[in-house]
């Protein structure tokens, strides 16, 4: 690869190029005032949350060795280091499930060795952060991040249905745990006793479902029919959380005769406590650990790299989809080098590490989209066709246009705008020139004005440098945690596994294959993936039948007690699968469109037409006046997106019929009746 034979030529490459853009950054952030605090305030508790389950998670794992104490200091340190040198500024960190898993494992591995111990497990893990560092550098160095398009959808998605699946399984032991006695407890206690026990038992229950229910139904509030626009989408934004508030403020309603610790809460030492301060100091028992686990520790080191290598890389990915029409550089070879620079500082500190994360880092980058342009982009091409009805020329066309985005787009006159603008006329004008417009009738306004009024994303460093900033608070708010419910956060598990499933193709397929073959048409009258009407049914059956035997290879080794650690080692091999053995399996067109890169979404007869339609035309049947609908940039965006984070490519329909018979698409074979 001739990439490696150029070692720093990736990282110089990255640093050249966000430099030059670096004050824009902080710049861009400061000038957006008060209207920053919406996309930090939204994605504070969109990172802050998790964090803090699974906090709760590897507290349970490790004996208390780590907390939610640890797992926010780490966020929150590799956030703001992240946000004021990092490459890609749109990209969050926090602590993920991969890690938790792994830091579980390392310390089962250590509490069964007298020589180490729960004492020195966390040095012993510092040194496997110390490895894992410096094979971070060795990828950054060596430009490893250009292989990253290796990683195809297969592996994301197997991997996304993993933690999925860790998840669900994380929350019913949690619910299940509600029932029993908790390690190293006194059974006498009273709160202990049959019936108490039993109780909170139920009561973990009620609060569980209540919060899975409450939030998925507070996810989905901007598409209500009820309430104002302000509302659905203030429920939208912070549900999740507020819902979190509301049965925490429930589970206080208990009756006084239930004794205290009925409801079951969250256990965390306070961050002054001897044993969180102990954290800072582990580097001094870094010694203490004995030569052979320090060489042992690069076992776990090297599953550690790669999973952050392709954790990371993806979020990073994710975060600047060509869809949002970033004008700054990509930095992944320089974010992994910085990346390996802070698993070393929170190894050294004692504090699991943090990478970038999804759907966070996606979910941010949409956070700071503007598409009002949608709304301008109808106007403009409006106006442009009844130009060209009265035969106006091509200056006369860029005039109209013109006019109507100054008047309608109320941001500020910026470089970028004019720019823009400059972008449109010399492409309207070059139809003249090369006498491609003749009377105005072969000029084509949606193909101009799509091409050169794109979505616009506000690329700055300000909203996450002030949401890290926000997650570090939440370390001294460590008291108030407290008062949560455990069986609220197995709730929100089941939560952040259930909502994970929506646009990850691999669930989507499989449940297309319990789809009765006499009703296959009716997937076709939804919005549905583009391979549905390319691909034969039996192909699609093969490919998610092999996806899903994976999935569950890949669950059973996390089941094994310690050799469990290697359980990235099936995705590092699905690579090589996926190159030399399925194309052998299956025909290569129909293997690019089952995994390939973009999510290319087709939609459905029914579909909903995201224009101003229903204001230009049904509004007076509806009695609704000019001007009092209104689509949010935020609800076209949540139609548009993924759970993942990932933009949907809007096709047309493959097929020239679209009638709801769903009569045979693929020329090879009729996928919907077989």
């Amino acid at each position: 690869m001739e990439s490696v034979k150029a070692p720093f030529r990736g990282i110089r490459k990255d640093l050249t190029g966000r430099l030059l853009c670096y004050k824009q950054d902080w710049v861009a952030g400061i000038r957006s005032g008060f209207g920053i605090l919406a996309p930090t305030t939204y994605i504070f508790f969109a990172s802050a949350l998790p964090v803090i389950a699974f906090g709760e998670q590897i507290s349970r794992e490790t004996d208390g060795s780590l907390s939610a104490v640890e797992t926010l200091a780490s966020t929150a340190l590799c956030g703001i280091i992240h946000s004021v040198v990092g490459g890609q500024p749109l990209m969050i960190l926090g602590v993920a499930e991969p890690t938790i898993i792994m830091y579980s494992y390392l310390y089962k591995f250590a509490k069964g060795r007298e020589d180490l111990g729960q004492k020195l497990y966390l040095a012993w893990a510092g040194w496997v952060c110390v490895w894992t560092a410096l094979l971070l550098f060795v990828i950054a160095i060596f430009n490893v991040c250009a292989i990253i398009n290796r990683f195809t959808r297969i592996a994301g998605e197997t991997f996304g249905m993993l933690i999925s699946v860790l998840f669900i399984q994380e929350a019913i032991k949690g619910m299940a745990s509600e029932f029993e006695v908790p390690k190293a407890e006194d059974h006498s206690m009273q709160k202990y006793q049959f019936q108490w026990l039993y109780t909170n038992g139920l009561l973990g229950i009620v609060f569980s479902f209540g919060l899975l229910y409450t939030a998925l139904k507070s996810r989905r509030a901007r598409s209500w029919s009820y309430g104002t626009g302000w509302l659905r989408s203030f429920v939208a934004d912070y549900g999740v959380p507020l819902m979190v508030l509301v049965w925490t403020a429930l589970s206080y309603g208990v009756p006084d005769r239930v004794p205290s610790g009925v409801p079951r809460r969250l256990f965390s030492p306070l961050p002054w406590e001897s044993v969180s301060v102990y954290h800072w100091t582990v580097i001094k028992d870094m010694a203490k650990v004995p030569p052979v686990y320090i060489f042992a520790a690069f076992i776990p080191a090297l599953m550690i790299a790669g999973l952050y290598f392709f954790d990371h890389s993806v979020a990073s990915q994710l975060a600047q989809q060509k869809e949002f029409n970033l004008k700054n550089p990509s930095a992944y070879h320089y974010d992994i080098l910085l990346l390996g620079v802070m698993t070393l500082l929170c190894g050294l500190l004692g504090l699991p590490p943090s990478n970038g994360v999804l759907p966070q880092s996606p979910m941010h980058t949409k956070s700071l989209a503007v598409l009002r342009r949608q709304f301008i982009r109808r106007k403009m091409v409006k106006t442009a066709k009844e130009s060209i009805k009265r035969k106006a020329s091509t200056s006369e066309i860029y005039g109209q246009m013109q006019a109507v985005f100054i008047e309608i787009d109320k941001s500020p006159v910026t470089t970028l705008v004019v720019k823009e603008l400059q972008n449109l006329k010399d492409a309207v004008m070059k139809t003249e020139n090369e006498g491609e417009q003749t009377e105005g009738a072969t000029f084509d306004p949606e193909k101009y004005i799509d091409a050169y009024l794109p979505v616009r994303v506000n690329e700055q460093r300000v909203s996450n440098l002030l949401q890290s900033l926000l997650v570090a608070a939440a370390v001294c708010a460590v008291p108030l945690l407290k008062l949560i419910p455990t069986s609220v956060l197995w709730g929100y598990f089941a939560y952040m596994a259930i909502d994970s499933l929506p646009g990850n193709q691999l669930w989507e397929r499989i449940l297309f294959l319990f789809v009765a073959p006499s009703r296959r048409y009716k997937v076709l009258e939804g919005d549905h993936a583009s391979f549905v009407e390319t691909v034969p049914f039996k192909y699609i059956a093969a490919f998610t039948i092999f996806q899903f035997m994976y999935l569950l290879l890949c669950f059973g080794v996390t089941w094994i007690p310690i050799a469990g650690i290697l359980f990235p080692v099936p995705f590092f091999l699905l690579i090589s699968i996926r190159q030399h053995l399925l194309p052998k399996v299956l025909k290569s067109t129909y293997l690019r469109e089952l995994d390939a890169a973009g999510y290319e979404e087709i939609a459905g007869t029914p579909q909903r037409c995201l224009s101003l339609t229903i204001r230009e035309q049904e509004g007076p049947y509806l009695g609704i006046r000019e001007g009092e609908v209104e689509i949010s940039d935020a609800e076209i965006l949540d139609e548009l997106t993924t759970n993942r984070g990932e933009l949907k490519v809007r096709a047309m329909s493959f097929s020239e019929d679209r009638r709801p018979q769903g009569l045979q698409i693929h020329p090879e074979e009729d996928m919907l009746s077989e």
